[in-house]
């Protein structure tokens, strides 16, 4: 396993949505023969900024498989029975209308990041930019569009349809940020500690999302989110659950957030 340079959040670690997908994809917990089918519920624990361009060494044991360099974990999953609670959708005209509100417009921590830096090009970052459309049980509503790019393609190349898919990893990069608009990343730097996805069915290459956003609560350093990935016909995609932890934003080479600065 590599975290390649383009899939970085911060400039000099990879998007931790981006790498909990990529190895959730090893996870031995059945995943599909056909790709477009379901994944099981994996929960990916972050232990430390994942390099980029690095080979991570890839092991399992006791149903837990960990990515490693160096000999020093990076990363760990496992699958996970307990039911994730999907976020209420949002319909594709609202999702769009609400981008031009996105607070990473004018301010943007990590603005190279994969899934919602402001400075990636199109069909190279996602450039998912989610605006405020209301208010979750403990923290701000968000949504944005989002249509999954070819250079993103599913790279295990076995479907029932013949429509082409999004990787596991794309997928999950593609719920990552949009928790962190809506905990408290304006606020201070957060990095993604946890990540727990269930994936129905990929994403179709081509084909319009909306993916939303929910702040859960907030606990010391640590704030609580949710983000659920819908088609075009408003049926569930895909669904995670995050845990974020506050840092120092020199730690990260990241922008000090707007209320610091």
């Amino acid at each position: 396993m590599i975290v390649p340079r383009r899939f970085c959040g911060p400039p000099d670690s990879g998007n931790g949505g981006w790498t909990a997908g990529a190895l959730a994809a090893l996870v031995d917990a059945g995943p599909p023969s056909d790709r477009s089918d379901g994944w099981p519920a994996i929960e990916v624990s972050l232990r430390q900024p994942p390099p980029l361009d690095a080979p991570f060494a890839v092991s399992e044991d006791a149903g837990v498989t960990t990515a490693a360099v160096a000999g020093a974990a990076v990363a760990t999953a496992q699958r996970v029975e307990r039911a994730l609670t999907e976020v209420e959708p949002v319909d594709p005209a609202t999702a769009a209308a609400a981008e031009a509100s996105y607070p990473g417009h004018d301010f943007h921590p990590f603005p190279t990041c994969f899934a919602c830096g402001t400075a990636r090009e199109e069909g190279d970052g996602l450039r998912i930019f989610p605006g405020r459309v209301g208010a979750g049980p403990a923290g701000d509503l968000v949504a944005a569009t989002w249509t999954p790019h070819r250079s993103l393609h599913e790279d295990w190349h076995a479907y029932v349809d013949e429509h082409p898919r999004a990787s596991v990893a794309a997928t999950w990069a593609s719920l990552d940020c949009v928790g962190g608009w809506a905990g408290d990343l304006t606020e201070r730097l957060m990095v993604l500690g946890r990540m727990t996805a269930r994936v129905d069915t990929l994403p179709v290459i081509g084909e319009p999302h909306v993916v939303v956003g929910e702040g859960r609560g907030r606990d010391g350093r640590k704030t609580f989110t949710a983000s659920t990935l819908y088609d075009t016909d408003g049926r569930v995609v895909a669904t995670a659950e995050h845990t974020w932890i506050a840092v120092d934003p020199a730690l990260f080479g990241g922008r000090t957030p707007v209320s610091g600065s």
